[in-house]
C-alpha cells in the first residue's frame, strides 16, 4: 500500500470521496485521422500521463477541493510508481492502492486525431487483480465517505462490493458503467447514481442515443431496470441528460474547441459527484461538471487536463447564460 489514506479520514467528522477503480499509464499517439481497419497510419508527438478511470475520477474530486481517496491495484513497476506519486501530487490518499508483484501495471493505448477524437484499448494488468475482498478491508473508510464511485475496469465483484458498503454506509453510491459489459439488475439497484455516456447508454438499454430526447427515453429505460436510480447521460459536446428525483431535463455545455477529449467524461463524474456532495442542486451540479468537462477537453491528457476549482467557476462566470 502506498501513501496517506488514514491521514485524510482522522478527523471523526471527515467525509470523503472515495473511488474505487482502475490506474492506467496512458500511451498517446497523434494521427491526422482515426486508422481504419487494417490500416497503417504515421502518428506523432508520442507522451505518457497517468490515466485509469478510477484515478482520473478520484483526482478530478479532488481538484474540486474535496478530500478523495483511491482503492486500486497497479504493478509494482515503473508505471506503478509513477501513477501513485502523480496522485499524491493530486492529493489524492493512496493507501489503499495496492502494489503487485508479479503482474504488470496496467496500460491504456489511445490515438488521437486532429479533432480531439480519440479510440482506446486498454490492457487492464493488475486492476483485473483487484478483490471484493480487499475493497471490504476498508470498510471502516467508506464508512466516513459522502460518496462512492466505481466503474467497470476492475472486477465485478470488487465493483459490486464497493456499491454494497456504500449504501451500508449511507454513501452516494455512483457507478459509471464503462467501459461497458452486461450488468445485472441487482448490481444496479445497488446505484444511486448512474453516468453512461451516450454509446454506453445504448449498450445498456438497446435504444438509439444521439440526441437529449433519445438520451431521455433511454434513461426512463434504465431508471426502471435500476430500481429507481439517478440517470446523468453524458451526450459529448451536447452536454448531459439528467433524470433524477429533484431534476429531470437537458443541460448543455459551454461551445469550445476540443483538442483531446480523452477523459472529459471522468472530469465531469469527479466534478458532478463532488458539488453533489456540497449538498448542490443536481443541475447545478451538472451545469458546473459540464464546464470542468468543457475546460478539459481544451487541454491535452488525461490528469493532466483536469482543470482546478477556480478555473472552473471562472468559466462559468464567463459562461453566464449559456455563451462563454
Amino acid at each position: 500500500m502506498a501513501g496517506d489514506f488514514a491521514c485524510a479520514n482522522r478527523a471523526a467528522n471527515c467525509s470523503v470521496i472515495t473511488v474505487v477503480g482502475s490506474l492506467n499509464m496512458d500511451l498517446f499517439v497523434a494521427t491526422p485521422r482515426l486508422p481504419g481497419a487494417g490500416e497503417t497510419q504515421l502518428g506523432q508527438g508520442f507522451r505518457r500521463v497517468p490515466g485509469g478511470k478510477g484515478a482520473n475520477q478520484a483526482c478530478a474530486a479532488a481538484r474540486m477541493t474535496q478530500p478523495v481517496v483511491l482503492i486500486g491495484a497497479a504493478g509494482r513497476d515503473a508505471f506503478g510508481d509513477e501513477m501513485v506519486r502523480n496522485l499524491v501530487q493530486f492529493h489524492v490518499g493512496t493507501e489503499g492502492v495496492a502494489l503487485r508483484d508479479g503482474t504488470e501495471s496496467g496500460v491504456a493505448f489511445i490515438v488521437v486525431d486532429a479533432s480531439g477524437q480519440n479510440e482506446i484499448v486498454v490492457a487492464p494488468g493488475a486492476n483485473a487483480t483487484l478483490t471484493a475482498r480487499e475493497v471490504t478491508h476498508w470498510r471502516r473508510h467508506i464508512a466516513l465517505s459522502k460518496a462512492v464511485i466505481t466503474q467497470l475496469e476492475s472486477p465485478l465483484p470488487a465493483v459490486e462490493a464497493a456499491l454494497r458498503l456504500a449504501r451500508e454506509a449511507g454513501a452516494l453510491s455512483v457507478l459509471n458503467p464503462a467501459p461497458c459489459v452486461p450488468l445485472p439488475d441487482n448490481l444496479l439497484r445497488l446505484c444511486d447514481w448512474i453516468i453512461p455516456n451516450e454509446i454506453e447508454a445504448a449498450q445498456l438499454t438497446g435504444l438509439k442515443v444521439r440526441n437529449p430526447a433519445e438520451a431521455e427515453a433511454a434513461a426512463g429505460r434504465l431508471r426502471e431496470q435500476a430500481g429507481g436510480a439517478n440517470l446523468a447521460i453524458t451526450l459529448g459536446p451536447d452536454g448531459v441528460w439528467i433524470t433524477s428525483a429533484s431534476f429531470s431535463g437537458h443541460v448543455p455545455a459551454p461551445s469550445v474547441t476540443p483538442v483531446d477529449t480523452v477523459g472529459a467524461g471522468d472530469t465531469f463524474i469527479g466534478a458532478f459527484v463532488a458539488r453533489l456532495t456540497e449538498r448542490a442542486q443536481v443541475r447545478d451540479a451538472a451545469r458546473f461538471a459540464c464546464a470542468a468537462a468543457s475546460l478539459s477537453v481544451t487541454r491535452r491528457g488525461a490528469q493532466s487536463s483536469i482543470p482546478t476549482r477556480d478555473e472552473v467557476e471562472a468559466f462559468l462566470r464567463a459562461w453566464g447564460d449559456g455563451t462563454p
